[in-house]
């Protein structure tokens, strides 16, 4: 099997890595991190006219990628500079399910995404939710030709700053069914929408939402009432390969930072590099990160099939373990400069063990897999 990316996705990575290498320095990502939306609205344009937007949109959508290895590629340089621009959220979790479950009116607001003028957020997650997307208390009632929603989401990734909410609610079946959860597309800024904006450790935004008799006309409806469930597996499979993708791109730029480290670092006269306790625990780190980038492009190749979740699983479980060692090796070899927000290791670290809490932990993937292998 031949591992070498395509013609398309090499120029895609080397165009995306030039200028994330000109955009991102230690300096400029704490300065988006502390800024208003906690990330570049200038970066972010800056990425649609180069078509990163689009590369996660197939072409039948407006774009020009969309598949497991276009998402693998495009992850793996954001996760390698530390980048904190909002694709994730808007391209693949909302924009991915607005793709997904879109007519052809809805559907017209993907030009608009991918040209970097409209961003997206997926309103799922629930405060006594946990990992389960069939966990949704918010509600969804029929009231004349619309809907009215009522209900609470907690962590809503880019919540802050996005212009449309993908929201989820339950318009049928008991709480923790598989069955009756619809999806809706909801302008931020509609009556009876209360939103409190919130910056993350890593960049960007998230944000409480409360839908408080919310009335929605009945177009806003994406899908078929109370069969979103699917979907909403779909696009968080393609989310969590995304950041896998994304960590082992953070985890190439931590190993490399601590290996200059260890070159440049003098004790007892010498380099500390050269000291061989220390080279055979890089050397660890070096195999862990190989069997992780391994872990990504089988979750990659395996997304379009049957066993896409058992793959999926395995991979985030993975990441999750080996980011924590690649995590804690890198800021011990480096001691305490390493935790300094003034230096780029203290981010990608950061991100690198935030990852492993987004959508499942270690924990709940390996009960997954078992569960999946077991079936």
């Amino acid at each position: 099997m031949d591992f070498n990316l395509t013609e398309e996705r090499q120029m895609l990575q080397d165009s995306l890595r030039r200028f994330l290498g000109d955009k991102y320095n230690t300096e400029n990502r704490n300065g988006f991190i502390a800024s208003e939306r906690g990330f570049s609205p200038d970066v972010w344009h800056e990425l649609a006219e180069l078509g990163m937007i689009g590369a996660l949109f197939d072409a039948a959508d407006g774009g020009f990628g969309g598949a497991g290895f276009d998402l693998a590629v495009l992850f793996e340089e954001l996760g390698r500079a530390g980048a904190v621009d909002p694709l994730l959220e808007t391209g693949v979790l909302a924009g991915g399910l607005l793709a997904a479950l879109g007519n052809g009116v809805q559907k017209t607001l993907l030009g608009e995404v991918i040209a970097g003028s409209v961003q997206l957020a997926l309103a799922h997650g629930e405060p006594a939710a946990r990992y389960d997307l069939n966990f949704v208390e918010t509600s969804a009632q029929e009231s004349g030709d619309g809907w009215v929603l009522n209900g609470h989401k907690a962590v809503v990734l880019n919540g802050g700053a996005a212009n449309k909410l993908i929201v989820s609610a339950r318009s049928s079946g008991a709480v923790g069914g598989d069955d009756g959860i619809s999806l809706f597309l909801v302008d931020a800024k509609s009556a009876g929408i209360e939103r409190r904006s919130y910056g993350t450790l890593t960049g960007g935004h998230s944000a409480d939402i409360r839908f408080n008799d919310c009335k929605l006309p009945a177009d806003a409806l994406l899908g078929q009432a109370g069969g979103a469930l699917p979907a909403l597996e779909t696009a968080h499979a393609r989310a969590i390969l995304a950041i896998c993708a994304e960590a082992l791109g953070a985890m190439e730029t931590a190993k490399d930072l601590t290996i200059e480290y260890l070159k440049t670092r003098q004790q007892f006269g010498r380099p500390i590099g050269k000291f061989q306790v220390l080279q055979h625990r890089m050397a660890d780190v070096l195999i862990e990160i190989e069997q992780a980038r391994s872990a990504v492009i089988n979750a990659a190749g395996h997304l379009e099939d049957g066993d896409r979740d058992l793959h999926i699983s395995a991979a985030k479980n993975l990441i999750g373990r080996v980011g924590r060692q690649v995590a804690e090796e890198a800021i011990q070899l480096h001691g305490g400069i390493g935790m300094t927000q003034e230096y780029d290791l203290a981010h990608f670290a950061k991100r690198i063990v935030l990852i492993d809490h987004l959508f499942g932990d270690t924990d709940h993937h390996l009960e997954r897999f078992i569960a999946l292998g077991a079936a």
